[in-house]
């Protein structure tokens, strides 16, 4: 999952897009956000990333940029994740691209997964963290990068009956201290105003054992929700434990997982 601060010049879309290729599995673009979140894989997923990064830093000025979602840099995440808990061919796979866009592409990248997490990473950088690789200051018009490996997760927004950002506050304090768990797992929230309406954007870590289901059902008990939203994709197995009558409610589906996608490369 490519993140790119970028939710709403088509032209711009259309070029990482272009960039991505075949191995492009989806494509979720947010206009509040003003992000689009770019899901790649196949045997050519790491020369797409690199074209991915060349348009977008390119195409995007971050001085320019204003958008409810947090970021560091106009390609803000680039986590390599496999299925197969196969670490160590992740942490290659990112080593690789940190140093390639250090050096071609005169990114200052920071990288996340076992060393430390995508939160530090946005609370410490040019601050109480200098970047593992590239220049020392941010690129002027590009910023920076965080360059992850990890394990799947499941990227979900809920967007409450109403304007009430303390609210969607409160439930995203809600859902990290009711899900938090010894090892770091569980589920990251954030309360944002999107548009004038108030949104739980949500990461879920360990979507296996807390599922989206568990996270609607948690703040549906205390608040109205409007919608849910699946950002990219979901593993298989994660749909797997959510009865079928509800994928609808909980924006799921079995075309929306990462194992039929890639069936149809």
């Amino acid at each position: 999952m490519v993140n790119v601060s970028e939710g709403r010049r088509p032209a711009v879309i259309d070029a990482l897009v272009g960039a991505a290729g075949r191995g492009l599995l989806d494509l979720h673009c947010d206009e509040y956000h003003h992000r689009c979140v770019l899901t790649v894989a196949g045997s050519t997923t790491e020369m797409a990333v690199r074209e991915v990064a060349i348009q977008a830093v390119k195409l995007i000025d971050l001085r320019r940029h204003r958008g409810a979602h947090p970021r560091i840099g106009v390609l803000d995440v680039v986590p390599f994740v496999t299925l197969d808990a196969d670490v160590d061919l992740a942490m290659a796979a990112r080593d690789d691209f940190a140093r390639w866009a250090s050096q071609g592409l005169g990114l200052p990248c920071f990288l996340y997964g076992p060393e430390r997490s995508l939160p530090e990473v946005r609370r410490g950088a040019f601050s109480t963290l200098a970047p593992d690789m590239g220049p020392t200051r941010p690129h002027p018009t590009a910023g920076a990068v965080a360059v992850g490996a990890r394990p799947p997760l499941v990227a979900y927004n809920l967007w409450l009956a109403g304007r009430d950002v303390g609210m969607a506050r409160e439930m995203a304090a809600l859902l990290r201290s009711t899900f938090s768990a010894g090892d770091g797992s569980g589920v990251r929230a954030l309360g944002l105003d999107v548009g004038g309406v108030a949104q739980v954007s949500c990461n879920l870590l360990d979507p296996t054992r807390v599922g989206p289901d568990q996270v609607y059902d948690a703040v549906a008990a205390r608040t109205a929700i409007a919608r849910a939203e699946l950002v990219g994709l979901v593993p298989a197995a994660v749909l797997a434990g959510i009865p079928e009558a509800r994928w609808d409610q909980l924006d799921l589906g079995a075309e929306r997982t990462i194992e039929g996608r890639l069936a149809c490369l």
